[in-house]
């Protein structure tokens, strides 16, 4: 569990006012000190994640933001810092200082969250200060002002720690996870192939976060996994006795792997796999066909949701460039976003180009691709795009269920 990315773990933010408690009550959930805590308004500064195991519901994240009644200038950059993270959680907790009451404040946050359909948990702190009288009618106070079950926790003693996290159990969603990543497409003892090119970004002595879980979702699904270079692949289809069930390929080379599969066998990227795991397969598919629009001169998003210093011929700002220029017949205009958070202003974009989203969670991808719906901006992630201009987004596509974009995810039957 302690392995597990922060990307794969449910996430839940920690909302309030300053010197609620917030980070009290963080380091009372994870029995750590993780988070600074002071009688100072305004300690947290920006977020703070502390991640751990909240069995049943698995590997979560709790994230620490700052106070939502901040103040000045540099206070209200905090505030839409803090907001921020609401793009990313899975859940809240909305705390409540047992001294002061709710407000307008906490009615606000409240309807902001429910506008993003996340569950909420309120949370009356400091419930070891007041009387238990007063803390029923603040619980009951707090339910009707703010529309929230609260629960009666001390941070400072730990009375009520359990009760909050059972809490939070019962209200953590069941379907944040997404779809799998391979799993409801092949059956036991399939065969499983990764092609996984070794150029200049790979990393040293590794393999990339989604090539990693590819290999355990093979192995959860009870198949045998195989994994090749690209310039290895005719070979090792040669050996073998039983074709694949399925090939997974680095975007990057399906051109090259493409020519090498017999048809019959499927075939998909890594990137295409987690546009459906990660974000929405059919909006991602929509977005390809409307580079068939596209001229020379229009304004083209690509964005990443990682940092890395690129070297020799990136993905994002050399391959793809120069792949959708020829397409297009002419330059187009790139502006490059990489790492958390997402441009705000995305007007005058024709196109975004995003990665596959392995280091952020799916309820951040699914916002971001939100932003850009509702600016009128179509989106396809680096797979779906390769695959689209090499001419095979859909035999790509097929071993998903789909050659039309239909995201739905299926059983083995047929899938092939």
């Amino acid at each position: 569990m302690r392995t597990t990315p922060r990307s794969d773990r449910l996430h839940i933010a920690i909302f309030g006012k300053r010197n609620a408690g917030k980070s009290s009550l963080i380091n009372a959930l994870t029995s750590q000190p993780v988070a600074l805590v002071s009688d100072v308004p305004g300690t947290t500064t920006d977020p703070v994640y502390k991640a751990m195991e909240l069995l049943p519901v698995g590997p979560v994240v709790f994230i620490d933001t700052a106070g939502i009644d901040d103040a000045g200038e540099l206070g209200r950059l905090r505030v839409k810092r803090s907001l921020s993270v609401s793009n990313s959680a899975d859940m809240a907790l909305l705390v409540v200082d047992s001294l002061t009451g709710p407000s307008p404040i906490e009615q606000n946050l409240a309807r902001r969250l429910a506008a993003r359909n996340l569950p909420v948990v309120g949370v009356l702190n400091k419930s070891d200060l007041v009387s238990p009288e007063e803390a029923q009618e603040l619980l009951e106070r707090c339910r009707v002002e703010i529309g929230v079950n609260f629960v009666a926790v001390s941070a400072l003693t730990g009375s009520g720690i359990g009760a909050l996290k059972e809490a939070i159990i019962g209200k953590a969603p069941g379907d944040w996870e997404g779809p799998p990543i391979l799993g409801d497409l092949v059956k036991p003892g399939d065969l499983v192939v990764l092609v996984v090119p070794i150029d200049l970004e790979a990393p040293k002595g590794r393999i990339i976060l989604p090539q990693v879980q590819a290999i355990r979702d093979v192995l959860d699904s009870d198949c045998y996994c195989v994994m090749v270079k690209e310039n290895r692949l005719k070979d090792a289809l040669e050996r073998m006795t039983t074709l694949p069930r399925l090939v997974i390929t680095d975007s990057q080379a399906f051109d090259k792997v493409a020519s090498q599969v017999p048809v019959g066998v499927g075939l998909t990227s890594f990137s295409i796999l987690f546009a459906r795991h990660k974000g929405d397969l059919k909006t991602l598919v929509a977005g390809a066909r409307r580079i068939e629009s596209l001229k020379p001169g229009d304004s083209v998003l690509i964005a990443e949701a990682c940092t890395h210093h690129p070297i020799g011929d990136d993905i994002g700002r050399v391959k793809i460039p120069r792949w959708l220029d020829k397409k297009v017949g002419g330059p187009l205009k790139y502006t490059w976003h990489a790492g958390g958070g997402f441009p705000e202003d995305l007007s005058g974009f024709k196109l975004a180009i995003h990665c596959g989203s392995c280091m952020i969670n799916r309820r951040e991808m699914l916002a971001r691709l939100s932003a850009l719906r509702e600016a009128g901006v179509p989106v396809v992630n680096y797979g779906v795009l390769i695959s689209y201009l090499h001419g095979i987004m859909d035999r790509a596509l097929a071993p998903l269920g789909c050659t039309d974009g239909g995201a739905s995810h299926r059983g083995t039957e047929g899938v092939i």
